[in-house]
């Protein structure tokens, strides 16, 4: 059983300079923001993607700016063969994983019913769910094995707790696997808490990312106007977030889905 200590002063409290960190999806939107919120604080990032040239780009760019250890990894989280290949690989170059980071996802935009032969649901919760799933068990044995702790942060939605506008924007294989994510969580917590392992969900609301690019600038200020801090949140925001949560300040914390939305759920 491993223990982790407590914080005994409030020195380096938030510092995570020198971890090693996988961000799945890590080269744009919010996966972005979390492999820059990361590399700034000093942590050394490995982004997973499928997308070789924005991924090698952003590793690219985070060690232009801020230095450190930073590297693609290509990978489809949903293929457990393409995990196994990335994790190995990610292994070799760094060691060891101090965090992961569960971004990469999708989006369906089509009613259940029109899904006629079920597709985009499957793929969906291929990638939504079982995605995350895959890299937890290929990382989470390792940290186990390890005996150094870890921390494991799955990016969910609000999405996952509400269906707002559904008739408009219809979307059930996104809200089903957010919700499953974030239940799934709850479990891993458990599980991998004797190993020192911590698992929590941050669940971003409004966020300027790629799946808020192409919405009408009135849906935007209907969104902004009702929400109760009034403004998209930002993908850096959420990088901040998950810093804390990996950080020595955070060592206590598992188990929970965090809400980043401006206050969205309340109201939406």
């Amino acid at each position: 059983m491993i223990i982790t200590p407590p914080i005994t002063s409030m020195k380096n409290a938030f510092s995570v300079a020198g971890k090693n960190v996988v961000v799945t999806g890590g080269n744009r939107g919010i996966g972005l923001g979390i492999s820059r919120a990361f590399a700034e604080c000093g942590a050394n990032v490995a982004i997973l993607c499928r997308n070789e040239q924005s991924g090698a780009e952003a590793a690219r760019q985070l060690t232009e700016q801020f230095g450190g250890q930073h590297a693609f990894f290509k990978c489809d989280t949903s293929q457990r063969d393409s995990v196994r290949q990335a994790v190995e690989q990610v292994y070799k170059a760094y060691g060891h994983v101090d965090v992961l980071v569960n971004n990469a996802g999708i989006a369906g935009h089509i009613s259940f019913m029109a899904d006629t032969d079920m597709a985009v649901w499957n793929s969906i919760l291929q990638t939504n769910l079982n995605g995350p799933a895959n890299m937890i068990h290929a990382v989470g044995m390792r940290m186990k094995e390890a005996g150094r702790g870890g921390c494991i942060i799955n990016i969910s939605s609000i999405a996952g707790q509400s269906v707002a506008e559904s008739r408009e924007h219809p979307d059930p294989g996104y809200n089903a696997s957010k919700a499953a994510l974030d239940h799934f969580t709850r479990y891993l917590a458990v599980e991998l808490g004797d190993w020192g392992i911590r698992v929590n969900v941050i669940a971003p609301g409004p966020t300027h990312s790629d799946l808020d690019v192409n919405l009408p600038k009135e849906t935007i200020e209907k969104i902004e106007n009702s929400m109760p801090m009034h403004r998209f949140g930002e993908p850096l925001e959420v990088g901040a977030l998950c810093v804390f949560l990996a950080s020595p300040a955070g060592c206590q914390i598992t188990g929970v889905v965090i809400a980043h939305d401006g206050g969205m759920v309340l109201v939406g």
